[in-house]
């Protein structure tokens, strides 16, 4: 058996029918929790955990002439690429061993890939992408409030109106779904992973208060023969607050009950507990995760959140005896492929480059440092006060890159007036820069490069540069923040095509190039 070490004194009561005794208080305390919530709905928020990644090359300095240098600063690209396919396809790490400790396959909750909503019986509505972009703004504000409480969130308030309810999207988690396993017998289940959340939980029955639609079955803590409630005087219970921004309550049974909360007022409310987890061979006793029994929110059909933030109780810290706090992922290119996330160190790319964390900000989210933003081999001219005003974080929950209003705003120049041949098209939701690419197969793009700290430059992928919102209309895949104050974030379009590496004990972020397929 692998992992860490049983944890001594943290349940209050070892099972047969663990949750039998505290149904009446979960009850009573759902009554009040939920009242609670309700007041402290943008106060209280969970996301999004985040790091860097890079290949390297000095910095650029100053303009160069990009109409002579096509070969190297631009990207001659197929339009269908940039569309999905109808069925799946297998992805691949380029370049490394298989002899990776544990590699756990994912896909994008939406497509050909998924199991989630192939039910034919009850399908699920595949929401579009204006729902998307919608929807994940939600998201993004959880993010600025949680990093600037004093951020302004009455934007957030007014769009909640017109939200799509039956997007089927989860308004607070990330797109991307990875199976793992629970308790004795080992139950499966598919959890959306999020590097910006650090309380690992799912649905659990019998579901006191509510539960959501789930592909899977429902875990029930009765049937496995390893769970217990973690006591409500134990060190891990008083950690939930740090975790998820609330306070934990007690049972008149001392068992301990957290609550989480989105921003988009979706929650989760149960028992915290331990029991044995199973990652691809790998099993871990008394691990501990929120055992929902009040779930509301549109969470898009999976068991719930699979935290890979830096917390105490997060995955990557309750793995650390085994995987050493070492994580990496290859996000598919479209969602008609899949994609890899990999647990512990073997099998890295060796051309990885780093670029260190920055802590000066503060332990919870992965903030890396900006240094410049080339487009088409010209160094746009941005103070580095700009970046430094706001910080950025590293993020797999935020579907598109947002930068500061100053950043973008000189980037979507310096990028129409290289794409000038191309007709403009209207703006579509966030994204202002769009082309209309009738009688187009291909079309020359100019590559987007990021350098962060230690000159560690990053050439995006075309997926990472334009987004497909028909088969004739793509946009620049970048948004502006509404205040120069909001942190800039480094969203999970970019990331395609690298392998993303968090060394979370060496406190730095690694891009594998080309290293995803």
């Amino acid at each position: 058996m692998h992992g860490n070490k049983p944890t001594s004194h943290i349940c209050s009561q070892k099972k047969k029918n663990p949750l039998k005794y505290s149904l009446i208080d979960m009850a009573s305390f759902l009554t009040y929790s939920l009242s609670l919530m309700k007041l402290l709905v943008f106060s209280s928020l969970l996301l999004i955990l985040v790091s860097c990644f890079v290949k390297t090359s000095n910095a650029f300095e100053g303009r160069k002439d990009w109409t002579s240098a096509i070969g190297s600063h631009f990207h001659t690209v197929e339009i269908s690429s940039l569309l999905p396919a109808s069925v799946c396809t297998t992805s691949s790490i380029k370049g490394t061993s298989n002899k990776r400790q544990s590699t756990l396959e994912f896909y994008h909750r939406h497509g050909p890939c998924s199991r989630l909503g192939q039910d034919k019986a009850n399908p699920t509505t595949i929401p579009s992408l204006s729902e998307i972009l919608v929807n994940n703004e939600f998201h993004v504000k959880s993010i600025q409030a949680r990093v600037n409480p004093n951020s302004n969130t009455n934007q957030l308030k007014n769009q909640k109106a017109n939200l799509p309810v039956q997007s089927g999207l989860s308004l607070g988690t990330g797109n991307y779904i990875v199976t793992i396993g629970l308790g004795t017998p080992k139950k499966t289940l598919s959890f959306a992973f999020d590097t910006a959340s650090d309380l690992t939980w799912t649905q659990c029955e019998p579901c006191a208060g509510s539960c959501y639609k789930q592909q899977d079955p429902i875990f029930n803590p009765s049937t496995s023969t390893t769970y217990c409630n973690v006591s409500c005087k134990s060190s891990e219970c008083s950690q939930l607050f740090s975790a998820t921004g609330n306070k934990p309550g007690c049972t008149s049974s001392s068992a301990c009950i957290y609550e989480i909360l989105y921003a988009d007022q979706s929650f989760s409310v149960g028992f915290f507990s331990g029991d044995k987890l199973t990652i691809a061979r790998d099993e871990f006793p008394n691990f501990l995760f929120g055992c929902g029994q009040d779930n509301e929110g549109l969470f898009g059909e999976t068991a719930g959140i699979l935290a890979l933030g830096r917390h105490p109780i997060s995955l990557i810290s309750q793995t650390a005896q085994k995987y050493g706090k070492y994580f990496s992922y290859c996000l598919p290119s479209t969602p008609s492929q899949t994609g890899h996330l990999t647990l512990g160190k073997n099998g890295v790319p060796c051309n990885v480059k780093f670029t260190p964390f920055d802590n000066s900000q503060g332990p919870s989210f992965y903030f890396i440092n900006i240094l410049s933003i080339t487009v088409g081999g010209h160094q746009l001219p941005i103070e580095q006060s700009v970046f430094k005003t706001s910080g950025c974080i590293i993020d797999s929950g935020t579907v598109i890159t947002r930068l500061p209003p100053a950043a973008y705003a000189t980037m979507r120049i310096e990028f129409r007036k290289q794409m000038s041949k191309y007709k403009i098209a209207p703006a579509f939701e966030i994204l202002d820069t769009c082309y209309d690419l009738s009688g187009y197969t291909t079309i020359t793009i100019p590559v987007i490069s990021f350098t962060f700290s230690v000159n560690v430059k990053v050439n995006l992928a075309p997926f990472g540069i334009l987004v497909a919102v028909s088969a004739t209309t793509a946009c620049l895949a970048f948004a502006p923040n509404w205040d120069v104050s909001d942190v800039a974030i480094f969203g999970n379009t970019q990331h395609k095509t690298f392998e993303v590496i968090y060394d979370v004990a060496g406190g730095k972020l690694g891009f594998g190039p080309d290293a995803c397929q």
